[in-house]
């Protein structure tokens, strides 16, 4: 990552370079008309850095060379092994990348989640044991290259199983309450035995009232669990509660900074921290104001003359 940052800071933090950049791809008919910043506290950016930057390194290493520019980048590519490493990286954050995506949105629960996370553990277990017997059909870059048998068991022993066990520390605590998730999502298809003690007798209710299995087959899952009668199911309420309000993604924080941006700029630099925070409120939130009870609430209306 270092030297494509370096190249991508050498392109773009100089004004005339840049220019120059730009045309060159021009000229050279380029599928892209110039290379992306990496930015650190944006969810794809590297990923995305990477892959423009693989898309026209043939187009960055000649305009380095023209412009007798010395960066370490150029000398990177002329190494056959750190090029199989940088195919092997822009494919990795490809899949990364779209792992990151469906853990991004609203309405989405924790144990919706972590269904793609054991989905993902399980793909690189996989990828290891296929680049280790070097089949390269989920790399389609890394395809491209000339890998050794030696790069390939770097690939699937060192970076995919270090990627596999850094997943399973990051998300051991989803781990530990993995059958509460499969409670909450599957009630009907559970263990009774299996269950915490104060839900099993409710759990024993749910399961044979075929009624409430029609219902759960045709409703969304946080509609089922409130539809549920809060005396004879009050546990189970209680239960998904808890589980619905487990915090899974950091998407509604990230939103806001976008939104604080185009609010809080510098043609509204009077708006006050209590005016902000309302506008934050509503626009990361699926309120809907009230306006009739707004409206009466007002102890004088300014009427039109």
């Amino acid at each position: 990552m270092d030297p494509v940052v370096r190249a991508v800071n050498l392109i773009r933090a100089r004004g005339l370079n840049h220019r120059q950049f730009r045309s060159f791809l021009e000229d050279f008919e380029a599928d892209f008309t110039d290379v992306l910043y990496h930015t650190n506290i944006r969810w794809l950016s590297m990923g995305k850095v990477l892959k423009r930057m693989w898309d026209v390194k043939d187009e960055v290493v000649m305009f380095f060379n023209m412009k007798d520019i010395s960066c370490d980048f150029s000398r990177e590519m002329e190494c056959d092994e750190w090029v199989c490493d940088f195919a092997f990286a822009v494919d990795i954050m490809q899949k990364l990348n779209e792992l990151n995506t469906k853990l991004q949105g609203k309405g989405l629960f924790a144990h919706e989640l972590y269904v793609e996370v054991k989905a993902f553990q399980s793909k690189l277990q996989l990828f290891a044991k296929q680049l280790k017997e070097q089949n390269f059909v989920h790399f389609p870059l890394l395809k491209t290259r000339t890998v050794t048998q030696a790069l390939s068991d770097k690939y699937s022993s060192q970076q995919l199983m270090a990627l596999r066990d850094e997943f399973i520390r990051r998300f051991a605590d989803f781990k530990a309450i993995e059958g509460q998730f499969d409670l909450l999502s599957s009630p009907f298809a559970c263990d009774v035995e299996t269950a915490a003690e104060e839900l099993q007798v409710e759990l024993i209710d749910l399961q044979a009232d075929n009624s409430l299995k029609r219902l759960f087959e045709n409703k969304p899952l946080v509609e089922f669990y409130a539809s549920l009668h809060s005396e004879k199911f009050k546990n189970l309420k209680n239960f998904s509660r808890k589980m619905f309000v487990i915090f899974a993604s950091t998407y509604i924080c990230e939103q806001t900074f976008p939104i604080l941006k185009v609010n809080k700029s510098k043609n509204r630099s009077l708006l006050t921290d209590s005016n902000l925070q309302s506008v934050l409120r509503i626009s990361t939130s699926n309120l809907t104001p009230n306006f009739n009870k707004l409206v009466n609430d007002c102890s004088q209306l300014h009427h039109c003359h």
